[in-house]
C-alpha cells in the first residue's frame, strides 16, 4: 500500500474523491430512496448533520492526498507465499484520496462482508505495528513514535468516513442492485458501527 500511495499525479495537485462520492451517494439516498428507508436506518436529516460534522472534523487532520485503492477488502489482496509477493486487484474505486481513508477503510474490512464481525478490527497494538512498517516502507528510514501515533489518530478518524460512505453505497445497492446480497442489512451494520465508535474516535487527539 505504501508503494501505491507514492504514485504521483501528473500536473496539478489532485483533489480527494471522498467528499464528491459521499455527496453523490447522499443525494441519491435523499432524493431517490428516502421515502422507502427502513426504520433501522438513520433519518436523512441525521445523515445530513453527520456528513457536515465529518467534513468539518476530518478536514482539520491534514491527511495527505495520495493515489488510493479505496476498496482493500481481503478478496482484493492476493498473496503469493512462495515469492512473498502481494498484489492488489479490482481498481474500480481507485483514485486520489486521503491517505488515512485508504488505511482506515482497509482496517474496517478486517471485519468481513458476508458475516461482519468488528471484533476482528485490528487492536491498537496491531495498528501501531502495521503503521510503523507502512511509514518505514514509505520513507525508507526509521520513524518516530509521534509519527506513528499521528497516523493512528488520522486513520481511526477517517475509518468513520469509510463506514459512512459504504453504508450510503449499500443503501443505494439495496434498491438497484440485482446481486443476491442483503445490502440493507449491511448498510444498517455499517451505520451502527459508525455511531458506536464515533464518541471514542472523535475524542482521539493528535500528538503534540
Amino acid at each position: 500500500m505504501a508503494k501505491i500511495h507514492t504514485i504521483h499525479a501528473n500536473g496539478s495537485l489532485p483533489k480527494p474523491i471522498l467528499w464528491h462520492k459521499i455527496h453523490n451517494y447522499f443525494t441519491l439516498v435523499k432524493n431517490e430512496i428516502n421515502p422507502s428507508l427502513s426504520a433501522d436506518v438513520p433519518k436523512v436529516e441525521v445523515l445530513e448533520q453527520e456528513l457536515a460534522w465529518l467534513k468539518e472534523h476530518l478536514s482539520q487532520l491534514d491527511s495527505p492526498v495520495v493515489f488510493c485503492h479505496n476498496d482493500l477488502l481481503c478478496k482484493n489482496i492476493i498473496y503469493d507465499s512462495t515469492k512473498g509477493h502481494v498484489r492488489f486487484i479490482d481498481y474500480e474505486y481507485a483514485g486520489y484520496n486521503y491517505q488515512a481513508f485508504d488505511i482506515g477503510n482497509h482496517f474496517n474490512e478486517f471485519a468481513g462482508v458476508n458475516e461482519v464481525d468488528y471484533c476482528l478490527y485490528p487492536s491498537r497494538e496491531t495498528q501501531l505495528q502495521w503503521l510503523r512498517y507502512y511509514l518505514q516502507a514509505q520513507k525508507g528510514m526509521a520513524v518516530t513514535p509521534r509519527e506513528v501515533e499521528r497516523l493512528y489518530v488520522q486513520v481511526n478518524k477517517f475509518a468513520l468516513a469509510s463506514h459512512f460512505l459504504w453504508a450510503l453505497w449499500a443503501l443505494i445497492q439495496s434498491q438497484f442492485s440485482t446481486i443476491d446480497f442483503d445490502f440493507l442489512r449491511y448498510a444498517v451494520i455499517r451505520f451502527n458501527q459508525y455511531f458506536k465508535v464515533k464518541p471514542q474516535v472523535s475524542a482521539l487527539e493528535m500528538p503534540k
